[in-house]
């Protein structure tokens, strides 16, 4: 039996309609919620383990259908902490900002080159996708992470791109 914490505004999505019921017969586990918001996943390990990547996922602010994208072998979860790097909140605040950009366009053009999925919840920027569009993606964050402008993020991550296409 595994038990994940997820934040409480997720825990209440999770826990609404037949969201809960739903995610459970896809994963093939017993899944149950407490009021400390831990889920309880409950079944074959290979299947908690599957449950666990998704409601991790989950919890850090993809949606549910994204999520199941993890199901697949070819699919992985990443995400990156910022309270690592940024100690000041004020800081932080503008680095998912950053990474966002003004009216979601950076973080769209971060998806579209890389073909990764990318979530900004919390103090934590989230990734799913294959390793190959995961490595394009992380290439961009970590220029703006480490303070670059978004014109060498993005000269970066299609040198990431081209690198690929060539293998």
């Amino acid at each position: 039996m595994e038990q994940i914490l997820i934040p409480s505004k997720r825990a209440e999505l999770l826990g609404k309609d037949k969201a809960l019921k739903d995610l459970a017969k896809k994963v093939g586990c017993k899944l149950s919620i407490s009021d400390e918001n831990k889920v309880s996943i409950e079944g074959e390990p290979y299947a908690e383990y599957n449950a666990k990547n998704v409601i991790q996922a989950f919890g850090r602010g993809f949606d549910l259908n994204t999520a199941f994208k993890l199901l697949s072998e070819d699919y992985f979860f990443e995400y990156i902490n910022l309270k690592d790097t940024f100690r000041n909140r004020e800081q932080m605040l503008r680095m998912k900002a950053r990474i966002i950009g003004e009216q979601g366009r950076a973080k769209g053009h971060m998806e579209s080159v890389s073909n990764a999925s990318i979530c900004v919840y919390g103090s934590t920027v989230s990734l799913i996708g294959t390793i190959d569009e995961i490595n394009v993606a992380k290439a961009a964050l970590a220029v703006l992470i480490n303070g670059g402008t978004h014109k060498t993020a993005y000269m970066v991550m299609d040198k990431e791109k081209q690198k690929l296409m060539e293998r």
